[in-house]
């Protein structure tokens, strides 16, 4: 049997190319990804693999996370309001929502970073020393 005829291990891939106008349909609806591979009837995993293998899915995919995110920014516009058709935008609902949905734009995270003087590195460790009494005292003699 020669090379090209061997059976190839492994499931075949369920890929297509008409997958890519699938999930950008999906974003234009603020679906996520793990909604797009349910929609798809595939693993998330799955989907990430194409992801990687595939680069017209790879920037299908990720026209799909802009516009998902603008159909929920395009939601929090519209509908989260402080109370029952007000026209104020209730802000601790949009930031918790917005910043669980899309951390790396709206992510309210602070990084600290602790350093030295001037901006210098840390000294880890410690530095033991012993001291002579002052006066001749010392605690430890009889007299």
């Amino acid at each position: 049997m020669s090379e090209e005829q061997k059976n190839p291990v492994g499931r075949p891939t369920e890929y297509d190319p008409s997958y890519c106008d699938k999930v950008i349909e999906l974003g234009m609806l603020g679906k996520s990804f793990e909604q797009m591979s349910a929609q798809l009837n595939v693993s998330y995993r799955t989907l990430c693999r194409w992801r990687d293998s595939h680069e017209e899915f790879c920037h299908a995919l990720e026209d799909a996370q802009a516009l998902s995110q603008a159909w929920w920014e395009d939601q929090a516009q519209s509908y989260m309001l402080e109370y029952k058709d007000g026209e104020r935008l209730n802000p601790s609902l949009w930031s918790r929502s917005m910043a669980a949905r899309f951390p790396g734009k709206y992510s309210e995270r602070v990084k600290q970073e602790i350093s030295g003087p001037g901006g210098t590195q840390l000294k880890t460790g410690f530095i033991l020393s012993f001291e002579e009494p002052a006066n001749g005292n010392d605690s430890t003699s009889e007299g």
